[in-house]
């Protein structure tokens, strides 16, 4: 049966982009500000992501265009160093690496639904965090049926509501710079901000920031059913990556600019209280409105990607070939639902803070492991096709292995707890990785 590729350059784009625009730019901020307070130390960091995003995004170019198949780093880490390494990363991908991700887009846009609900006196200030929580599952449970339906249709539902989050964006960037009356705040280099970009707090922060850069490689998860992968995909990781760049760090500029620190502090709404000192309170409730349903966008990017990892893993493992059953409709229907049913687990026990240092820990253990691949698949497989190289090779996967380094310390050191589930998750993954080896072989000796 021949393969069909049914993924253009256009959705690729807008899946890397989607995957990113989210839960991270609209809420962590808030978090943010409680140690690191200079507008400069600030927008660097955001930069500083970016370009840390990018460099890994290059390097995943190239060993997704040489091996493209559908499932991310379970795929790449499998080829590159052992199956074994492969199935710990995918086993942290089917557990947490999406299903933590949608529930923190899930509860962000419930937090934005409930604060605009709330300003309109449709509920009292008490019921905030229930309405929240039910808008929350509302909106995964709906995302989560679309996605049963032909890809066609799922494309165009990512298109639009992708483009609709960048409008907002632009539209809040443009009318913020705008505001009559903006803080007191500074972009230009300090001592103050000079001592806040080497101290933990920083790295810890940028835990924060790459959370709401993942997603640059989201079209690596998809690359099975990419139309001409091998140009395609690297390109989507890059103009999808290089876009959010371009819209992340004058959007936080923004935030820094229309509202005091003190507002901001421990806040998920972020976007709500800079729209309403742009606006006013009713053009403040109608941009809530808007960014809560523009986040309909990254939690569907990644109610998609997330399934394919598991059908792949499905594919591959015997204990797990449940997994890979598809619907008429070609989705992974079984993994959607397995998917659905953590998401709703994380959403009813799970705190925001949490899955959020949760998450970017062992999540950055996965990406720097495969960028540094692109280093042992040069000297392991010199004469494998490259459709694409890495750009800047050998500084760009360097650098990104340094800072990835470098946050990883600090988180073990400064968060030891978020840490210790990360290496228990891990664990947990390996144990059924040898039980299924078990099984397997005990099955060819019978």
């Amino acid at each position: 049966m021949k393969k069909t590729y049914s993924i253009g350059i256009f959705t690729a784009i807008a899946i890397v982009a989607a995957n990113q625009i989210g839960t991270g730019v609209f809420t962590s901020i808030g978090f943010q500000v409680f140690d690191i307070t200079s507008g400069f130390s600030i927008a660097f960091l955001w930069f500083l992501g970016g370009l840390v995003a990018l460099s890994g995004a290059f390097a995943y170019g190239e060993l997704s265009a040489a091996m493209p198949r559908s499932g991310g780093e379970y795929h790449l880490l499998s080829e590159i160093y052992h199956p074994i390494v492969g199935f710990a990363s995918g086993w942290i991908s089917v557990a947490v690496g999406f299903t933590a991700p949608i529930a923190a887009a899930s509860m962000a846009m419930g937090a934005y639904a409930a604060s605009v609900a709330s300003s309109l006196d449709f509920i009292v200030p008490a019921n905030k965090e229930f309405t929240a929580q039910v808008i929350a599952i509302m909106a995964v449970s709906f995302v989560t049926l679309i996605h049963l339906l032909k890809d066609k249709i799922v494309s165009t539902f990512q298109v639009i509501f992708t483009g609709l989050k960048i409008i907002l964006i632009v539209a809040l960037v443009g009318f913020g710079f705008m505001i009559e009356t903006p803080t007191n705040v500074s972009f230009l280099p300090t001592n103050q901000s000079i001592s806040e970009i080497l101290s933990a707090p920083f790295a810890v922060s940028l835990i924060f920031v790459m959370y709401a850069y993942s997603g640059w490689n989201a079209s690596t998860y998809i690359a099975g059913e990419i139309k001409n992968p091998g140009k395609n995909l690297p390109l989507s990781l890059f103009l999808g990556t290089l876009i959010v760049i371009l819209l992340y760090v004058p959007i936080n500029a923004v935030f820094l600019y229309t509202a005091e620190i003190e507002q901001l502090k421990g806040q998920v709404d972020v976007g709500i209280i800079s729209a309403k000192n742009i606006f006013g309170e009713m053009g403040g409730v109608i941009m809530g409105s808007l960014i809560s349903i523009g986040l309909i966008s990254a939690i569907s990017s990644m109610v998609w990607a997330g399934p394919r990892v598991t059908q792949v893993m499905g594919e591959d493992t015997k204990i797990l070939n449940f997994l890979a059953i598809k619907n008429k409709n070609g989705v992974p229907a079984i993994s959607l639902l397995i998917q659905y049913i953590l998401v709703l687990f994380f959403i009813l026990t799970s705190s925001f803070d949490g899955v959020i240092t949760y998450i970017g820990f062992i999540l950055t253990i996965s990406s720097l492991l495969t960028v540094i691949g692109v280093f042992v698949m040069r000297i392991k497989r010199p004469e494998m096709p490259r459709p694409y190289k890495t750009f800047g090779y050998p500084i760009t996967p360097i650098f990104f292995s340094i800072v990835m380094l470098w946050m990883l310390f600090y988180v073990v050191t400064e968060r030891p707890i978020q840490a210790l589930w990360g290496f228990a998750t891990i664990a947990l993954g390996l144990v059924i990785y040898f039980i299924n080896k078990k099984i397997e072989k005990k099955q060819q000796t019978n």
